[in-house]
């Protein structure tokens, strides 16, 4: 067996789909794992008769690799990715590339990026979005790092990544050292406000508007059919038709309402914090997955904190119509929050982003992938962007929904749902639209208590007042 053209370090679930879709691609893939046994069971089930080649040592996976060397990282983030980077750089020759497609946080990248660069290794950040499924069929791809090294394994990438409708391959060279990663965590900021847009519409026709299982579903397969079709709303509608195999109920009215996460949401809310963009959609959407997690504390609420509501739906299909037209607003507002997070880290890091690229790499492959991402790309398309909400298509379509986006939200106020995704959208719509907002009087207090000064609307310069004679 000649030399392999790549090698996956990790066996763990997405390892081992990469690897399998690298040799379902035609390329010879050589394997390693911290435990063979989990390699030699990979082989000698998923691979069998592949083109594939399992190695018990590092040394051993290394050498088995035509140069300059590529060697796809697929473990845990964090600790474990510095500790096999630094087991690696003693196999490893100049010039050889270390790939590391592991849920990164950006910042670790680029350190990694500088840190490699010092013993002459190349090193690629890359986003892989779309789950074990993805990565074996074709995720959706974000590498970013030395340019120069993306060429070796551009082709790679680009046969194993998914395909959009138009046949494009859902991958492109984001830009420098760790701007790759960046842009699969505002992916999965975006994801946390999408799935959190989304359920609050669920939780509004099944508990504040009286909708049954049955018609909520039918809801989901209607909007999949039009604008608001993606994958998240399509899989929604399927997991409501899902049944309990030992009760007999809908499968989602048994499974608690305490929601996980892995992390990326919290980073991209902090990185908006730190850089100073308004993305309180995504941010609301995190603190939604706090609060589900205090669920005693919550069932003790609800019983002490009773207050009687009425918010009465005597129309239903008015209702769907305009809980659509506010869901698709809320999406048209989270993607600009995303996108402007993008805009301003670009500024910030000194990265060069094609943000309709961005957009048309998200078409297939990842969680967010939906037809609304054309629109994205067609408005970047148009010229600068400096919020998607001003593009001429999606400008005219908020003040389309501004009826039924605004009566949705106060009969989310009304009936006492907790919908902060659905609303913050609004307050985010309402206050980039807003030209004097409250913060004159926020900008006096903070020169009453802390002499911070202020700027005056009728002449240049700083101010300071002594509010108060002693």
């Amino acid at each position: 067996m000649g030399k392999s053209s790549i090698g996956v370090y990790g066996m763990g679930v997405m390892g081992q789909s990469l690897a399998l879709n690298m040799m379902n691609h035609g390329y010879q893939v050589s394997v390693f794992n911290i435990d063979y046994d989990v390699t030699e069971k990979f082989v000698q089930t998923k691979a069998l008769g592949k083109s594939v080649q399992p190695c018990k040592e590092l040394k051993e996976f290394t050498d088995s690799l035509e140069k300059p060397r590529r060697v796809f990282l697929m473990v845990t983030a964090g600790k474990v990715t510095d500790l096999v980077i630094d087991q690696l750089k003693e196999c490893l020759e100049e010039g050889d590339i270390i790939i590391d497609g592991g849920n990164s946080y950006f910042k670790d990248t680029i350190r990694r990026f500088k840190e490699l660069r010092e013993y002459g290794l190349h090193f690629i950040g890359t986003g892989v979005s779309g789950g074990e499924k993805g990565a074996l069929e074709g995720p959706s791809m974000m590498p970013s790092g030395d340019p120069e090294a993306y060429q070796y394994v551009e082709q790679i990438f680009t046969d194993i990544s998914a395909k959009a409708k138009d046949g494009a391959p859902c991958c492109a060279y984001i830009g420098g050292d760790g701007s790759g990663h960046y842009v699969k965590m505002v992916h999965n900021g975006i994801e946390y406000a999408d799935i959190q847009i989304i359920c609050e519409a669920y939780d509004l026709m099944r508990n504040g508007a009286g909708f049954s299982i049955e018609e909520i579903q039918q809801v989901f397969e209607q909007w999949n059919q039009g604008r608001l079709k993606s994958y998240l709303i399509e899989i929604t509608s399927k997991i409501l038709k899902k049944k309990d195999e030992e009760t007999g109920k809908y499968l989602v009215d048994v499974i608690q309402d305490k929601a996980g996460q892995k992390g990326t949401g919290k980073w991209t809310s902090m990185e908006g914090l730190d850089i100073g963009a308004a993305i309180p959609t995504i941010a609301e959407s995190v603190f939604s997955r706090y609060i589900s997690a205090q669920k005693e504390e919550r069932v003790r609420a609800s019983l002490e904190l009773t207050v009687n509501l009425s918010a009465e739906v005597t129309d239903k299909e008015e209702f769907v119509r305009d809980l659509e037209a506010a869901v698709y607003a809320a999406k048209i507002c989270c993607y600009a929050q995303g996108f402007e997070l993008l805009k301003k880290a670009a500024a910030e890091y000194g990265w060069v982003l094609d943000f309709g690229q961005i957009a048309m790499i998200w078409r297939e492959g990842c969680i967010i992938r939906a037809d609304f991402l054309e629109d994205i790309k067609a408005a970047y398309d148009q010229g600068e962007v400096s919020n998607l909400m001003l593009t001429s298509k999606f400008k005219k379509e908020l003040l389309d929904a501004q009826k039924s986006w605004r009566r949705i939200v106060c009969h989310i106020v009304n009936s006492g749902i907790y919908a902060p995704a659905l609303t913050s959208t609004l307050n985010y719509f309402d206050g980039y639209r807003c030209e004097r907002t409250s913060a004159n009087l926020t900008q006096a207090q903070r020169d009453f208590f802390g002499a911070h000064t202020y700027e005056r609307t009728d002449r240049e310069g700083i101010f300071h007042t002594i509010w108060e004679e002693e």
